[in-house]
């Protein structure tokens, strides 16, 4: 926002930490008529949506892309991972349910940022000398190709689970 020249930047990001409790309000509506995997799909394509926004938005006429991706961020994070997370608790049952999370929380922003970061700078550099002039769009498009992948690997192959019932020993 602050590279485009958008006026007031900081009061435009504030209106996705607003998306996203008015969506972790809206999840029990949802979750009764779409359930876990449409709501994670959900998550994941405005994930790639969000990013196709911003690669088109700039400071001028196409600026209301880049608050359209801002306030995605509320059906990107509570529609991917805490309905994820929410997921979780009820496949893994009462007895493994905080390791599962502790799991995910490891394996999403513990390795998986960790390779991330690394990944997204070792392609950041690239695109800076290599497409200097069209950096941001570029950029943006790479965690769109991803996304849309994730999209399409999810909807593929994830199937609901039932939840697994406690085993108490005899």
């Amino acid at each position: 926002m602050v590279n485009a020249g958008i006026p007031n930047p900081t009061a435009k990001m504030a209106l996705g930490q607003f998306s996203e409790a008015i969506c972790l309000l809206l999840i029990p509506f949802f979750f009764r008529r779409l359930g876990y995997k449409k709501m994670i799909l959900l998550g994941i394509a405005a994930w790639a949506l969000r990013y196709l926004f911003f690669a088109y938005g700039d400071g001028q006429e196409r600026s209301f892309l880049l608050l359209f991706g801002i306030l995605l961020h509320g059906i990107c994070y509570d529609f991917m991972f805490v309905v994820g997370q929410i997921y979780t608790d009820r496949i893994a049952g009462e007895k493994y349910k905080a390791s599962a999370q502790g799991f995910i929380t490891i394996a999403m922003y513990g390795v998986g940022m960790l390779i991330g970061f690394w990944v997204a700078g070792a392609v950041s550099d690239y695109l800076k000398t290599a497409y200097a002039a069209q950096f941001w769009e570029y950029l943006w498009f790479i965690p769109a190709s991803i996304s849309g992948f994730c999209l399409v690997l999810f909807a593929l192959f994830f199937k609901e689970e039932k939840a697994v019932p406690d085993m108490k020993a005899s």
